[in-house]
């Protein structure tokens, strides 16, 4: 059947492993790391549930909970308390809630909208009539922020795509793909021009589906997915903690150099970072290698602060804040991690996820420790109240792990497609090509081990 190697010891990569062990295809995989998960790290300290990297996925992805099933955890799944979910924007020293009905930047719900201190009168009313905008031809890839500015106006940029995707990709809206990012919101611009009109013809459309949850976690911690994985892909998946420095097109497929010994397979699944990828395949396609270089990717920090509840002043209602690039100091945004889920804190104690660097602020990776912990106090004083030192802190450091759809992205993945198919059995997967969270991954490293048990074509 021939050998297959995967390179890189993530979600993406362990996906792989799984589906193509399931497919009856053995695999090796090569990860430096002695921990596998990549940004995937869980661990219990007293008594919190914290989380190093992401602590959730979104539910209406399927292939999390797919695979969460497959691997016997389905009893393990708990939902994030949407009862509670209030996400507020740090602005002009307080706290104000986004408005209620809003998906994402767009606004569904008049009377919400209308009270908000979150925006100005002007930017309110053009937003009201955005409803009335007609369709109009498709446009070519813009950046987020001139999608969100051309409907909206620029303060819903600063006060709400910007916090919004920089808490979630890290990223900065003056730079990323709206057709990348937001993909579904350009649909809806093509067909009813107006986005609030198209969100509400499509609520209307799914008004009889049960609402589902917005967030899906484990009990336990998604350290939990990493540890059932490994355990079932014992004998059927060859573990190895070795970088691998090189690899090269061979008669037959592909040689590796790794930890001092090559290695002859025939078929390669790189399931690492774009620019570890795009080294790895400099001597085997120098253009591929350059695209894949041209993928920039930002770094991010989480911190969490343990503290005894009754030291903790503020309500903590809802599931914590974002700070705009226009209020920011060091802190991009800060997870009430109680509020957000059950189970994941004892009732004495209060847990909050800072998260820190992004597209603007990489330096802060380099900064000691204390110093981290020093600016995140003295932002927290001022935003909550909290003069008490943490109980415990743990900080965790992602050096270029998010991946940066910026304006182009897709033509540059066509043309990343184009080179990979000259190169036979060469596989691609991880968070680079079409979605950064965790059931995209999975479905990345899904479609590679498909493509080479030859079920279908990779999806990148």
């Amino acid at each position: 059947m021939g050998r297959i190697a995967i390179v890189g010891g993530g979600i993406s990569g362990l996906s792989a492993a799984w589906y193509l062990a399931k497919a009856g295809r053995p695999s090796i995989l090569f990860d430096r790391m002695a921990r596998r998960g990549g940004v995937i790290t869980t661990q219990t300290v007293e008594g919190c549930v914290i989380e190093g990297g992401p602590d959730s996925f979104l539910a209406a992805k399927p292939w999390a909970a797919e695979l969460i099933g497959e691997l016997g955890l389905s009893g393990e799944l708990i939902a994030s308390n949407d009862r509670q979910r209030v996400t507020y924007i740090w602005k002009g020293g307080r706290m104000v809630p986004l408005p209620d009905g809003l998906m994402m930047m767009v606004p569904t719900r008049i009377w919400p909208m209308v009270t908000t201190s979150l925006l100005g009168w002007p930017a309110k009313i053009r937003m009201g009539l955005e409803y009335f905008r007609t369709a109009a031809k498709p446009q070519c890839d813009r950046s987020v922020s001139d999608f969100v500015n051309d409907h909206y106006g620029p303060e819903a940029v600063d006060y709400l795509a910007e916090p919004l995707l920089a808490g979630v990709y890290g990223g900065d809206p003056w730079q990323l793909s709206v057709n990348s990012v937001l993909t579904r919101f350009v649909e809806l611009e093509s067909q009813y021009g107006s986005l609030t009109r198209g969100v509400l013809a499509e609520r209307r459309k799914a008004k009889n589906n049960r609402a589902a949850p917005l967030f899906q976690t484990l009990k336990g911690g998604l350290g939990v997915l990493v540890e059932v994985l490994e355990r079932k892909l014992e004998g059927r998946c060859d573990f190895r903690q070795a970088e691998v420095e090189a690899v090269a097109r061979s008669a037959n497929g592909w040689l590796l150099r790794a930890g001092g010994e090559s290695v002859a397979v025939d078929q390669l699944v790189l399931a690492c970072p774009a620019h570890e990828t795009a080294l790895l395949l400099t001597g085997a396609d120098a253009e591929l290698s350059r695209l894949l270089a041209s993928i920039p990717y930002s770094s991010s920090m989480t911190v969490a602060l343990g503290y005894r509840k009754e030291e903790i002043k503020h309500r903590l209602n809802g599931f914590g804040f974002l700070v705009p690039k226009k209020d920011r100091k060091r802190m991009v945004a800060c997870t009430w991690v109680g509020r957000k889920f059950s189970h994941r804190v004892p009732d004495q104690l209060v847990l909050l996820r800072c998260f820190l660097g992004g597209a603007d602020d990489e330096q802060i990776l380099g900064e000691a420790d204390e110093t981290v912990l020093q600016l995140l106090r003295d932002e927290l004083t001022e935003m909550m109240g909290i003069t008490a030192p943490p109980l415990f802190h743990t900080i965790h450091r992602w050096a270029r792990s998010m991946a940066q759809y910026t304006v182009g992205h897709q033509r540059r993945l066509e043309l990343i497609e184009a080179r990979r198919k000259l190169l036979p059995g060469l596989h691609l997967a991880g968070n680079a090509y079409s979605g950064i969270g965790i059931p995209d991954c999975i479905r990345t490293g899904k479609a590679a081990a498909e493509a080479v048990a030859g079920f279908s074509a990779p999806v990148t």
